[in-house]
């Protein structure tokens, strides 16, 4: 179970505003988060991640990882958590296999991972000779390459088409019920994971 009731302040194109989030993300389920933009999604990541700090509040995971009044704040490496991020953050040095090797000694994990993302081929090539859907799908297993309790990605299928997309999130699903990993996956459509969310968190309203 990961525990999230916490407040952030954020910088609008009107002024600040104020997140606050206050939801429970059961064990092994995949919650869409949605909302519009600026509203706080990628930043409720963030958070649950140990990249950005709420203001107020507490985040659990097991244990207390963030306690804004008894001083608590693990680091990310403590909390282990698994992270697609929208601009993808790969290392330009370093080839697809070597992303996956980075997170992982398990060769035969990584040879699974890069044949479910249909990267096998592209094993020893660096990230600027791969396509922004090649990328993405690098980035989706370089999460994964840790084997995560908790997998966070922020609109991870957006370079993809719908051929594509519909085949690795169809293989992601069974995976992550093999793996019992709880997702938080932020999506602007919110017809994208229609048949395998479990829940779903609407932050802001449309205004």
């Amino acid at each position: 179970m990961i525990t999230v009731n916490v407040t952030k302040k954020l910088r609008a194109y009107n002024g600040l505003q104020n997140l606050q989030i206050d939801k429970k993300f059961a064990p092994g389920c995949i919650t869409r988060i949605t909302g519009p933009s600026g509203a706080g999604k990628t930043t409720l990541l963030k958070m649950i991640a140990g990249l950005t700090d709420p203001d107020s509040g507490i985040i659990k995971a097991g244990e207390v990882w963030f306690d804004a009044d008894k001083h608590v704040n693990y680091p990310p490496q403590q909390r282990r958590v698994g992270f697609v991020f929208q601009d993808y953050a790969l290392f330009p040095n370093m080839t697809v296999r070597e992303h996956l090797a980075y997170a992982s000694e398990d060769k035969a994990w990584i040879a699974r991972l890069l044949e479910l993302g249909q990267l096998t081929a592209f094993a020893d090539q660096k990230p600027l000779h791969l396509s922004g859907g090649q990328q993405q799908r690098l980035a989706i297993l370089r999460a994964l390459a840790i084997k995560p309790q908790i997998l966070l990605m922020d609109e991870p299928f957006s370079a993809l088409d719908i051929r594509m997309k519909t085949g690795l999130i169809a293989n992601l699903q069974a995976l992550f019920k093999e793996l019992q990993a709880t997702v938080l996956i932020v999506s602007h459509n919110p017809y994208e994971l229609d048949g395998i969310s479990d829940d779903e968190l609407v932050i802001g309203e449309e205004v």
